[in-house]
């Protein structure tokens, strides 16, 4: 068995998200792949758990975090998607993920190759009462943008999106990892995504994963799909539309995630590019 490390959504090692990529899982278990994800560290690692060879052209995949299975992963399945790419070359690919069926076009750009991933059906829903994760965040209701109001957004995983009316309020993040850990478990979430509008397409965010065993995503493209459909659910934006994610900056590890919302389509396409961590 081989473990592949890319990072996703930068051009940059030195940037994006780490993902371990394993191309052949066939052998392993859930315990093993558990295992496997502990030791590399990374938010997640990506197994295809049929090799990279799916029956009728569609390949199973699976995501663990360092300390649990997760249901999608958009850094991971970008990153595996470019790994495949370089191995047998640019095209469309189709992942069977525990959600459902994930589409992926890999094409050449002029950062190398970019993989488009198409979301599954995404929804929302409204949120009453966000006073107790305020709480451990730190946070002010008044420090909430209120033209962004709380929703839970799922594209594949559930996110509680909340929206800061400042850039130094997303900057300023020091979070209790514990609680916040026992607050999204008893509430299904995967991340919760932290957003400040710098305009009407593009964003800033950060993506607290203590559910992961993980302080915090540098990328997140599960939730950029969730994102998106919030934006487009809540009438913030009209398809068809390109936005803008900047994610990671105040991590070190700067991350450039597209998001486009299509017309007549409800599913989100989040395109990035991945390249190997030497």
């Amino acid at each position: 068995m081989t473990v592949l490390r890319y990072t996703a959504f930068s051009a940059d090692p030195a940037g994006g998200n780490p993902a371990g990529v394993v191309l052949d899982a066939r052998e392993l278990d859930d315990a093993a792949m558990q295992a496997v994800a502990a030791e590399v560290g990374y938010s997640e690692t990506a197994f295809l758990t049929s090799g990279p060879q799916g029956a009728d052209g569609v390949i199973p995949i699976r995501y663990f975090s360092p300390q649990a299975e997760v249901p999608f992963c958009g850094h991971a399945t970008v990153a595996t998607a470019v790994a495949l790419a370089e191995r047998v070359g640019a095209g469309e690919l189709v992942f069977s993920t525990p959600v459902g069926l994930v589409p992926v076009v890999v094409e050449p750009g002029a950062d190398g190759l970019r993989a488009t991933l198409t979301s599954v059906e995404p929804h929302v829903e409204a949120v009453s009462d966000v006073t107790d994760v305020l709480g451990i965040l730190g946070w002010q209701a008044d420090e909430l943008d209120p033209e962004l109001p709380p929703y839970v957004a799922y594209a594949g995983a559930r996110h509680l999106v909340l929206a800061a009316s400042t850039r130094q309020r997303l900057a300023d993040l020091d979070y209790d990892f514990d609680r916040l850990r026992a607050y999204m478990l008893e509430r299904d979430l995967t991340t919760l995504q932290l957003v400040w509008r710098e305009s009407e397409t593009v964003f800033h965010v950060r993506d607290p994963f203590p559910v992961g065993g993980v302080v915090e995503d540098p990328a997140t493209g599960a939730a950029a799909a969730a994102f998106g459909a919030y934006l487009r659910e809540l009438g913030l934006v009209q398809p068809p539309v390109e936005l803008l994610l900047h994610q990671g900056d105040d991590l070190g590890r700067p991350s450039r995630i597209a998001v486009e919302l299509r017309d007549n389509d409800p599913r989100v396409r989040v395109s990035g590019t991945a390249v190997p961590i030497s």
